[in-house]
């Protein structure tokens, strides 16, 4: 099933499927549109930290990611890793900078 995901800085949106990590859909939609350049790609593994996005709105599915870079209070309050986070219904997300603290 695709969820339609909007990025609350910009309004713009894309789909993501379930079984589809947000940064495979962001990165999907990405392709030849400078739009989504403010999301920054590493590891893809939940390791690295640099594709922090917080969800304002809607149900995910988070999986495992270093408690390094998202701390369980943070996570309470929906910042996550858009590698990590799988999508259950349409969701409203900011793309937050890349951490220098790390």
């Amino acid at each position: 099933m695709k969820h339609t995901v909007r990025l609350a800085d910009t309004g713009e949106a894309f789909f993501c499927r379930e079984d589809q990590h947000l940064l495979q859909g962001m990165q999907s939609f990405q392709i030849g549109k400078p739009m989504l350049d403010a999301i920054t790609v590493g590891c893809r593994g939940g390791g690295c930290g640099v594709c922090r996005i917080r969800v304002v709105e809607g149900d995910y599915e988070a999986k495992k990611m270093s408690r390094k870079h998202v701390s369980e209070a943070e996570q309470a309050a929906g910042i996550v890793l858009a590698c990590r986070v799988f999508p259950r219904c349409d969701l409203l997300v900011e793309v937050l900078p890349v951490s220098t603290s790390v």
